[in-house]
């Protein structure tokens, strides 16, 4: 009888394959890498070239296929929430005038455009070792898949901009609308002893601390993402960057205080979950599942046990303002667990949410342990001094 995870794994083997076989060699060639592409762990959430094909590059059938395999890996409400994200770049795009050609500046950043989102698929489909991601602004989702079981779905990845929009006067859109109201939840219903400690700055920091580093690093704070393609670097310049990151911090009166009290470190942060009373864990439990009812059921349903399993040693720490519409910032951090989420730029209209292993992104430690045994006949890792 196979597991659940055998069978996710083999709906993702079968999606990945459908989508390949129906490419042209040449289209082919950028789609499917190897496993061992160094690339594999470079992930980006701006409007930029994220390798592999782009849905522009396809035609509808194709892009169905690429559509088809992003769902395998999310389940209807994200699959949902993820096409809602892509087809607000067309919302940016009207809000920024339809100035940039769609499809232009290839390799570099590429405007507000739906169809710049990206699908790669590393090794074979159904081999003991493969892989694959799709990618764009404001969605990143990646999965590594070994012996036809999957091992990691992190880095997974939802932003918006805008972070909430009118459809009326009665209606709002709001893509990621649960990370941010039941975090704010849990915020109010602390007590002040509990808040002191869950509270970390009253500034937010500009962006995620992480931000898309490949692996998490201790004692990381912020920085904007560079992208550079073909030799040439992206847009905005550096300049303009640090001008913004110092006008989002001017107007919270951001100090060094409040830049060191957000930045990473090994030793969780926050309001531990051992101290929340048992209301207070109820809504813990229900924004912890807003990241895990991402993923497709089966896989969804271990991950919140194993979330359950630890809520006790989960942080919980906020930055910034504590109402709606202010500038915030949250962090989730426990064993083999970090969620980051913040909602500061655009006039705190632009939001970012990610869940990482810090440990196993991308199926490293896994993979190493794999690589190992095929090299040294052994389960185990290779000595330190080999």
């Amino acid at each position: 009888m196979s597991s659940p995870s055998r069978d996710v794994a083999q709906q993702m083997a079968e999606a990945a394959s459908d989508w390949l076989a129906s490419l042209a060699p040449d289209l082919l060639a950028r789609a499917n890498r190897p496993m061992t592409d160094p690339k594999r762990e470079v992930w980006y959430y701006t409007p930029t070239d994220h390798e592999g094909l782009a849905m522009a590059d396809l035609s509808v059938r194709q892009t169905q296929l690429a559509h088809r395999l992003l769902a395998s890996g999310l389940s209807r409400p994200g699959y949902h929430r993820a096409t809602l994200i892509m087809n607000l770049e067309a919302w940016q795009d009207a809000g920024a005038g339809w100035r940039v050609p769609r499809g232009s500046m290839r390799g570099v950043m590429h405007g507000q455009d739906p169809a710049m989102y990206f699908a790669s698929v590393f090794g074979e489909p159904g081999a003991r070792l493969w892989g694959w991601r799709f990618g764009g602004h404001h969605v990143s989702v990646h999965y590594t898949i070994v012996d036809g079981e999957v091992v990691s779905s992190t880095p997974n990845f939802f932003g918006a901009n805008p972070h909430e929009a009118p459809l009326s006067d009665y209606q709002t859109l709001r893509p990621v609308a649960g990370e941010e109201d039941l975090a704010r939840e849990l915020l109010h219903s602390l007590d002040a002893n509990q808040r002191a400690v869950a509270v970390i700055s009253k500034a937010a920091p500009f962006d995620i601390v992480q931000s898309n580093r490949p692996t998490v690093v201790d004692g990381a704070v912020p920085h904007w993402i560079t992208m550079v393609f073909n030799g040439r670097p992206g847009e905005p310049t550096e300049g303009n960057l640090d001008r913004m990151q110092e006008d989002l911090e001017s107007r919270q009166a951001t100090t060094d205080a409040d830049r060191e009290a957000a930045r990473y470190s090994l030793v969780p942060k926050g309001l531990p979950g051992s101290q929340l009373s048992q209301s207070q864990r109820t809504i813990f439990e229900a924004l912890l599942k807003e990241y895990s009812g991402r993923l497709p059921a089966p896989i969804a349903e271990a991950e919140h046990a194993r979330l359950m399993s630890i809520a006790s040693d989960l942080h919980f720490a906020w930055a910034g303002g504590l109402e709606r519409k202010q500038p915030h910032y949250y962090r989730i951090q426990g064993p083999r667990v970090l969620i980051e989420y913040d909602c500061v730029q655009n006039n705190a209209n632009h939001s970012h949410t990610v869940w990482r292993d810090p440990e196993g992104d991308f199926g490293r430690d896994l993979l190493a342990e794999h690589y190992a045994a095929a090299h040294y006949g052994t389960a185990s890792r290779p000595p330190a001094s080999s």
